[in-house]
């Protein structure tokens, strides 16, 4: 393989080289497989904020838009000391494959700004944020491509870039941006969106399998967010939740913890390794425990050579972009632990900004119910798409997933611009 372990961008042209080996076999499409490795367009500004001490500061931000044939770019804003250019140049990638796989009329986008937010003041970050939209508002908008929230990105930071946008070009474009406040035409289910969507694709695919969530042990990787969503939604499963962690370590009861407890640490600001009455651990120990469900939340390259030996759960979800290296994945594979993969497992996020975006175009929108409804549909057609082409094909779920994503990417290339 020509991926590194440290290498996103090389993992993710891995995955799609993988799946492509398939296709062709029915028919080669080499000048679009070309095209779609590398980024149509990858943008590198410099920032200027002025900080509250007066003096004046430069931040670097990246913008990489992958592919538009199912147009217009989508994918999320990521604030993060560690930040760089082919992370944001894989997760471009990932969103197109994403935005394929549950079939919706997205190509793949990605941002990112070198910067650790917690140490900015609100007024930094507001103009951190509006200084972005600035530097790169000529590529962005409704139908070109439209931003969402990403780690360390929230509704607040999309209100105020959608204002900017707006203000740059003279007229109130809601659509510009995703994940935004209800008061500015936000999706409603937008904030539990990744995690719901996880649960309804884990439980399909259980379901497809004669299994049920009742029961099973589960693990996941990161208290935050999506990650501490997906506790409280599985607990109400009846599932058992026997770790978590974040940051600063993690904590584990084989007997289940209380999630309760844990979103009270969380909503206070104080780790999960500040519950009383569990054994506290490390980060990485937590990939590795006795469990049947794995769920890494966090970020990428979590589950690599050096530890995929030790994974001992039966079923991988991945809740994060990544998490898991090519070069582990073939482990895992042999081990017979399956991967429900991140491009099916955390797409839901993208399919309720979707949903907003058709909100913010026809200026109705929808109630929760609704929302829902069409989520959960989308869901149930994409998660039985992946496992009877995994069995066709006699692939993993990974595999399966980039098989669908690629030839619906294909297929719109071959049919707006005749590349072969």
């Amino acid at each position: 393989m020509n991926s590194s372990q440290n290498d996103a961008f090389a993992n993710a042209q891995t995955q799609l080289s993988l799946a492509y080996d398939i296709l062709k076999k029915n028919g080669p499409m080499s000048n679009a497989f070309a095209m779609i490795r590398e980024p149509m367009r990858v943008l590198e500004v410099q920032i200027p904020v002025l900080m509250d001490d007066w003096t004046l500061r430069m931040f670097q931000g990246f913008r990489s838009q992958h592919n538009d044939s199912r147009w217009p770019f989508k994918g999320g804003i990521r604030f993060h000391q560690d930040v760089n250019i082919s992370e944001v140049k894989a997760l471009s990638v990932w969103m197109t494959m994403k935005c394929a796989v549950i079939d919706i009329p997205l190509g793949g986008g990605k941002w990112g700004i070198v910067v650790n937010p917690k140490g900015l003041s609100e007024a930094e970050l507001e103009q951190l944020s509006r200084g972005y939209v600035r530097s790169i508002y000529k590529y962005i908008g409704p139908t070109q491509d439209v931003p969402a929230p990403d780690v360390n990105t929230n509704p607040k930071i999309m209100a105020w870039m959608m204002d900017e946008y707006s203000r740059l070009v003279w007229e109130y474009a809601p659509g510009s941006f995703t994940g935004k406040p209800l008061t500015s035409g936000w999706s409603k289910w937008r904030w539990a969106a990744t995690a719901k969507g996880g649960l309804y694709v884990l439980s399909t695919i259980l379901a497809l399998r004669n299994e049920t969530l009742a029961g099973k042990t589960v693990v996941i990787q990161w208290a935050w967010n999506a990650g501490l969503t997906m506790a409280s939604l599985l607990s109400y499963e009846w599932a058992k939740i026997v770790a978590i962690s974040d940051s600063e370590g993690g904590i584990y009861d084989s007997n289940g913890l209380d999630v309760h407890k844990i979103q009270s640490l969380k909503k206070e600001k104080n780790s999960v390794t500040a519950y009383v009455g569990a054994t506290i651990i490390s980060g990485h120990e937590v990939l590795e425990l006795p469990c049947d469900i794995l769920i890494p939340a966090a970020l990428e390259n979590q589950i690599t050579l050096e530890n995929a030996h030790k994974i001992q759960a039966w079923l991988i979800l991945e809740l994060a972009n990544g998490p898991i290296t090519p070069e582990a994945d073939v482990i895992l594979s042999a081990r017979k632990i399956d991967v429900i993969p991140d491009i099916l497992a955390n797409a839901w996020g993208v399919m309720v900004s979707y949903f907003e975006q058709v909100q913010n175009a026809s200026n109705y929108y929808w109630d929760e119910s609704e929302v829902d409804q069409k989520l959960r549909l989308k869901i149930s057609h994409a998660a039985k798409d992946v496992f009877d082409t995994a069995l066709k094909h006699g692939t993993t779920y990974r595999l399966a997933a980039y098989v669908i994503a690629l030839q619906r990417v294909f297929t719109s290339m071959k049919d707006r611009q005749n590349i072969s």
